[in-house]
């Protein structure tokens, strides 16, 4: 378990330099366009979905296409949907014949995604599910079927070892779906021991149940992913950004409004949302993290949509220029600044991401109490004047236009590192209202008439 006073170990540092992964969704799944878990979701048949996924044969898979298309887009690792809870693996596994490798494609999928992605340059991540919607044993568990259940448990080791031993170094492991089993059954604070022996710099997540003796017993494993109070190395929480103050964290989160494969018709979020996303991962990010796992679910013939193209290259442009205030960032919400954009910290300089261009020539940073040597419209590279007074700082000279169609950047350099005052360590809602009422009483008094003054 990670505490505030953690140290990123060094063999862990890319991750918080990264900032920003992308997640790949992709499986014969893909070919019914209704979601990752159409099987189970819509209760299909098991033969017939079977029989079309063993028909499945991407012919326009092209692994070295999507990762240059990845590093275009600024991306720094990546991570693919090994299994997924239909039980179908993506590449040639000696324990089932369910495999891309023995059925139709007769190629090994993640041979060929982890060749690529290295290859340019690209973190490695590897998503595996625990959970397998075509085996009993899984649901019944440990009490109601102990035979069938030690088969699937040492089914499911023997694969993740598998991963670890065939494909050279694994930077990030990402397991899912622990629901209904627990830490317990599935025995996997050993396999985690046996992982790290394997790969000794990895990175797994803490989708690993919760176990009787770490977390104290919960009998449906957590809350569908399985996610668990101590375990694993980062957080993961998913559809939304939330600090994990115990240890490294990203949030995984589609380009569509829901599902993670590809789906037909499904609706698409903006760039400037995406990005926004980007942009409150690493502001919220402090030192124990704030990723951002972005996903894309490429079509049932291998090829990335181009409505995932088309907003993934605006961003990698915008990064091309603003990188620098959201890699290797140390978080933000330095100050209050939420009516204008988002903040980040790196070194000795606060960068102000503006999601509210104004127009207006002149803008108030409140509560700065650094003194600043610097003021750079990152955008442009354009030095703009500046005046301190006091804790506040006034920035000069701001175009009427922005100067961008995404976000606009501001770097401001101080002395030191970046330093705030009471009120930007204490926000709306938060810390000792005993500031908010001095506030109030020396600037009108303590009435509800309007200039304050009792009667």
């Amino acid at each position: 378990m990670i505490s505030q006073q953690f140290t990123v170990p060094e063999h862990w540092k890319w991750f918080t330099e990264a900032r920003y992964g992308m997640f790949i969704h992709w499986g014969p799944y893909a070919q019914y366009g209704r979601g990752e878990q159409v099987l189970f979701r819509e209760h299909l048949d098991q033969e017939e979905y079977a029989a079309q996924a063993s028909a499945w044969n991407p012919e326009h898979f092209d692994p070295e296409l999507w990762a240059a298309t990845a590093v275009k887009a600024g991306f720094k690792y990546a991570c693919f949907t090994t299994r997924h809870h239909d039980g179908y693996c993506m590449w040639d596994s000696a324990y089932t014949d369910y495999s891309s490798a023995r059925q139709a494609p007769k190629r090994d999928f993640v041979r060929e995604y982890v060749d690529a992605f290295r290859k340019a340059g690209l973190r490695i991540g590897l998503y595996y599910s625990w959970i397998d919607w075509r085996l009993p044993a899984y649901f019944e568990g440990p009490e109601k079927d102990p035979e069938g259940w030690e088969k699937v448990r040492s089914y499911l080791h023997n694969q993740v070892k598998e991963l670890l031993t065939r494909y050279g170094r694994i930077d990030h492991f990402f397991f899912d779906g622990v629901w209904p089993r627990n830490a317990d059954d599935l025995q996997s604070v050993e396999l985690l021991a046996e992982m790290r022996r394997l790969q000794p710099g990895i990175l797994i997540n803490n989708r690993l149940g919760y176990s009787a003796e770490h977390d104290g017993y919960r009998a449906d494993g957590g809350v569908g992913a399985g996610d668990s109070d101590t375990l694993g190395d980062f957080g993961t929480p998913e559809h939304l950004i939330t600090v994990d103050q115990r240890r490294l964290w990203e949030s995984c989160q589609v380009t569509t409004w829901r599902l993670w494969s590809h789906v037909f018709g499904e609706r698409w979020r903006p760039a400037d949302y995406l990005l926004d996303m980007l942009c409150e991962c690493a502001e919220k990010g402090g030192a124990h993290g704030g990723n951002l796992l972005l996903n894309v679910g490429p079509t049932a013939d291998g090829q990335l949509p181009p409505e995932f193209v088309q907003r993934a290259l605006a961003i990698g442009k915008w990064l091309e220029v603003h990188g620098e205030a959201i890699y290797g960032s140390d978080g933000g919400f330095l100050t209050e600044f939420i009516t204008r954009g988002r903040q980040t910290t790196k070194n000795n300089c606060l960068y102000l991401i503006i999601r509210f261009w104004d127009g207006r020539p002149e803008m108030r940073v409140a509560d700065l109490a650094s003194k600043v040597k610097a003021v750079t419209l990152l955008t442009t590279g354009q030095a703009l004047p500046f005046e301190q007074r006091g804790d506040d700082l006034w920035i000069k000279g701001l175009p009427a236009e922005a100067p961008t169609h995404l976000f606009p950047v501001i770097r401001v350099e101080c002395e030191g590192r970046p330093a705030t005052n009471q009120w930007g360590r204490e926000r709306l809602w938060e810390g000792d209202p005993a500031r908010v009422a001095e506030w109030a009483r020396s600037q009108r008094g303590t009435s509800v008439y309007r200039d304050g003054r009792e009667r």
